[in-house]
């Protein structure tokens, strides 16, 4: 079955959590983030094969390198969050999307419209850090 949105069409609590139109806002939505990622990946290594360079000066060289570990930092957290981004389409595709893996509550459209990879809902991700704070080992 095909969806076709209003151009202008955002989620509201006044309609059936995770209806047709919201499933396939947040499809589009994710898709394309993980399009613009993939973009600037693609760039990001075009820029980093152009830099085969040898800088003269040890500075300019120093500064170089830095630049290029700062991309490739960039470049994996792209990659990973790419990954996450996979995981939210498949959990759309099975139906389990917008709904927190810990307690089965919807996860606000709120917190999905800012973060639509999200996995937990306020309360339990908000639970999770304290445990994790708890028990980090300074």
């Amino acid at each position: 079955m095909t969806v076709t949105l209003p151009p202008d069409y955002r989620p509201s609590d006044d309609e059936p959590f995770m209806n047709d139109l919201q499933r396939e806002y947040f499809r589009q939505k994710l898709l394309s983030w993980r399009q613009e990622l993939l973009r600037e990946s693609e760039e990001t290594l075009e820029h980093l094969q152009e830099g085969g360079l040898q800088e003269p000066d040890l500075a300019d060289r120093a500064s170089a390198e830095m630049d290029r570990t700062l991309e490739l930092r960039t470049r994996d957290r792209a990659r990973k969050l790419i990954s996450k981004i996979d995981a939210a389409l498949e959990r759309l595709t099975n139906g389990t999307y917008g709904y927190c893996e810990e307690t089965g509550e919807p996860i606000t459209l709120r917190r999905l419209e800012a973060r639509p990879i999200a996995t937990l809902s306020i309360e339990a991700q908000e639970r999770h850090e304290r445990m994790e704070r708890t028990h980090r080992s300074d």
